[in-house]
């Protein structure tokens, strides 16, 4: 069978700068029958590795460090032996995160991942953290946008180690420009299209959102 992505929401807790938030995340599986990888081990490793199955998990690939994104990654890669992926400029988060434990491998912009036949494209969109990347698959017409690009505006930038004029600039020079019918598959909500957000560009800027 033809790659695929699957979806799973769990649910938990993101913690930055002394505040703690209430959050569902979007964990994405893209691959076939026999092969896949998951892009951000939210939560939930149990429910992540039944969504697996008895399929070989080949990466845990995250957008970003935010504890949120990552915090059952290495959980997950140590029952598969996956490896974990993460922007090296990432790695200050992550270490809040597991200071024990190293992420396996770095990502860098323009890396592919291959799996089940397709590629994916690392771009790196720094902004909402400075390793946030999204993750292009042309052959499936989807963007994994993590939190750098939503329904409705770019991700938060108001906490350490954001900054919304770069995150800005990603979106405008990365993701804009990429086919208007292409998915957004966001790290939290709903999807959108590149096509649906371009238009709205110029007044995130005004408003500073």
């Amino acid at each position: 069978m033809a790659a695929r992505i699957e979806h799973l929401v769990t649910s938990g807790q993101f913690s930055l700068d002394g505040g703690t938030w209430d959050v569902d995340n979007n964990v994405w599986i893209v691959g076939d029958d026999h092969e896949v990888v998951v892009i951000d081990a939210a939560h939930d490793a149990d429910a992540i590795a039944k969504a697996v199955g008895d399929r070989r998990l080949t990466a845990v690939i995250c957008t970003h460090a935010h504890n949120d994104h990552i915090d059952a990654a290495p959980d997950l890669a140590d029952r598969t032996s996956a490896p974990v992926l993460l922007h090296a400029d990432d790695l200050p988060l992550w270490k809040q995160t597991h200071p024990d434990r190293a992420p396996d491998g770095e990502l860098g912009d323009g890396q592919v991942v291959a799996v089940a036949g397709v590629e994916v494209t690392v771009l790196h969109t720094p902004g909402h953290a400075p390793g946030a990347v999204c993750l292009y698959v042309p052959a499936l017409n989807a963007l994994f946008s993590g939190d750098t690009l939503f329904a409705g505006g770019p991700g938060a930038t108001g906490r350490s180690y954001s900054h919304f004029p770069t995150i800005v600039d990603s979106i405008r020079d990365r993701l804009l420009g990429l086919p208007g019918d292409t998915v957004v598959y966001t790290g939290h909500g709903d999807t959108t299209t590149v096509g649906a957000e371009a238009p709205h560009l110029q007044e995130w800027i005004a408003r500073g959102f």
